[in-house]
This record gives C-alpha cells, sequence and structure tokens, in this order.
C-alpha cells in the first residue's frame, strides 16, 4: 500500500509503527503489569510462542523493551520496558480512559463507577493479584517509595483525583480529596498501632502533593503517579478533569506479600470507607 509522503516525519506514523499492531498493545499492556517473563506473557494473551517470539523481538529491535537476563541454566531473560517503553505508559492509560468512556460506558464523565461496569468488574477482580515489586513512586519526602511498604503487616492505597487545586464544579465527584487526607491523618495513629502502613496517591505531580501535605501535617506519604505506572500496572479507573487524567477514587488493602486482599470501588461515603479500611487492614495485618 502506497505512504502518504508525509508518514516519514509524522510522529502519529511512525508511532503507529509500534503500537499498530493488536499484539505489541497487549504484550505492553502485561508487561506494565509485571508479567515480564515469556510463559507468563504467552500464559496471560494466549498468543502462540512463535508469534510472542517475534513480536518481542520486534519491541526489543523498536527500542521500546530491553532483555535482562534473569537465569542462566537454560538462558532465559525477562522483558523490561526502557525508558522509551516506560514514556507509553500515559498512552495505554489513556487508551483505557477512552474504551471504559465511549466503548464500554455511553460517554459520559464520571469520577465513579456503577456495579455493572467495566470499571467496577476490573477493580473488584484485582483481589488476589499481586503487586509489583520493582513498583517505586515519588513521594513528597523527596524519594521514590515501593507503592507498597515492606515493612508493614499491611498497606492501604487509596487513590484520588487531586488536592489543593481550583477544581471546575461542572466535573462529577471531585469533591472530598481533602477530607478524606484528613480522614486518614485523624485516623493514622490507629492504623500504625495495628502495624499498617498508609500511601495516598494521585496523577497529581510530587511538589503539589508535598505543598498540600505540608498545609496539611500529613503524616503519611504521598505519591506521585503522574506517569502512570501504578495505573497501568492495575489498570486503575481513571477521568478527565482539569486537562489531567485523574485516577478515580478508590482504596486497596494490601498484604506484606503485596497480594491484594480487599478493594473498596466506588467510594460514596467517604467516613465509611476509610473506617472500613482501618477495619480490613487490622484484619490482614493481624494474619500476616
Amino acid at each position: 500500500m502506497r505512504k502518504h509522503n508525509a508518514d516519514e516525519t509524522c510522529g502519529i506514523a511512525r508511532a503507529a509503527v509500534v503500537l499498530g499492531d493488536w499484539w505489541n498493545v497487549l504484550i505492553l499492556r502485561e508487561i506494565a503489569r509485571g508479567h515480564v517473563r515469556f510463559d507468563a506473557l504467552a500464559a496471560e494473551i494466549g498468543l502462540s510462542r512463535n508469534v510472542l517470539t517475534e513480536r518481542l523481538g520486534r519491541l526489543v529491535a523498536q527500542g521500546v523493551l530491553r532483555r535482562s537476563l534473569y537465569q542462566r541454566r537454560p538462558v532465559r531473560y525477562e522483558y523490561v520496558p526502557t525508558d522509551a517503553g516506560l514514556a507509553l505508559l500515559p498512552l495505554l492509560v489513556a487508551m483505557q480512559d477512552w474504551g471504559d468512556r465511549w466503548v464500554l460506558g455511553d460517554g459520559s464523565l464520571t469520577a465513579t463507577a456503577a456495579a455493572d461496569s467495566a470499571e467496577h468488574a476490573r477493580v473488584h477482580a484485582l483481589a488476589g493479584i499481586r503487586v509489583p515489586e520493582d513498583l517505586h513512586l515519588p513521594g513528597t519526602q523527596g524519594t521514590d517509595l515501593p507503592v507498597v511498604s515492606p515493612a508493614a503487616a499491611a498497606t492501604v492505597l487509596f487513590t484520588y483525583p487531586g488536592t489543593g487545586v481550583d477544581w471546575d464544579e461542572r466535573i462529577p465527584g471531585v469533591t472530598g480529596c481533602t477530607l478524606e487526607n484528613r480522614l486518614f491523618r485523624e485516623a493514622w495513629p490507629d492504623f500504625r498501632r495495628a502495624g499498617v502502613d498508609v500511601r495516598g496517591i494521585s496523577t497529581q505531580l510530587p511538589y503539589e502533593q508535598a505543598k498540600f501535605a505540608r498545609a496539611e501535617e500529613i503524616p503519611y506519604p504521598l505519591l506521585s503517579d503522574a506517569h502512570h505506572q501504578l495505573g497501568a500496572a492495575l489498570r486503575l479507573p481513571t477521568f478527565r478533569g482539569a486537562g489531567r487524567l485523574r485516577h478515580k477514587r478508590l482504596i486497596l488493602i494490601v498484604d506484606a506479600e503485596r497480594t491484594v486482599r480487599h478493594t473498596l470501588f466506588p467510594v460514596d461515603d467517604i467516613p465509611h470507607a476509610v473506617t472500613w479500611s482501618l477495619r480490613l487492614a487490622e484484619e490482614c495485618a493481624r494474619t500476616a
């Protein structure tokens, strides 16, 4: 098929060479979820070994993935995203957001989800899934921190759209983020007594989160998922508000082995959700 002369200098056309293949997109989706070994990829995608080998080789040649040796006898490699591969994560999340809204949904802009929605099913299916081990995000203390606390008997992860910004009131479901953080702050001593850590996560930039954390004296880390690493890893629901893809409000209870034990979504009653997350986390910590 004859190509238009502009294709060689068109970024959209050149990116389509990498992402224009259905299998390539699914491979990148699964690698973002932590399935970086060949057998895991084959099992998750259901792709023949020959075709998977060819697609992985192509993505390595295009500089999106690199092979990392993890076993010598026999030789086995993991497929790890390069900087170019990591830069594709926001695009994958944007594709998911578009699909959730316009293909799986009715086009409505919402920061929550109905009980019969694909987002609801996807979040609740996270129970039993392990959070990728090497997933670290920038924290308000100025360093990257693991999403799941390595020293706690359990970790409560709560995602929220954003704090400390002038919201457009026409955007649904955006109020309550400051309240949620304050309630977690008030309950923080109870979480610590139970050996439970707390992480608040939004797609805001670290300096925005740090400003809010100082003003509100937030004792637990706020983590920035501005590059959508966590969103892509767990396929978390998002919505576009005030010019940015933002996490919908949800809570995950994760055990010491990084396994999601409980999911709370949608979070409509914030005080009840914070109280209930403490009870679930205490139970999780006791059985650790």
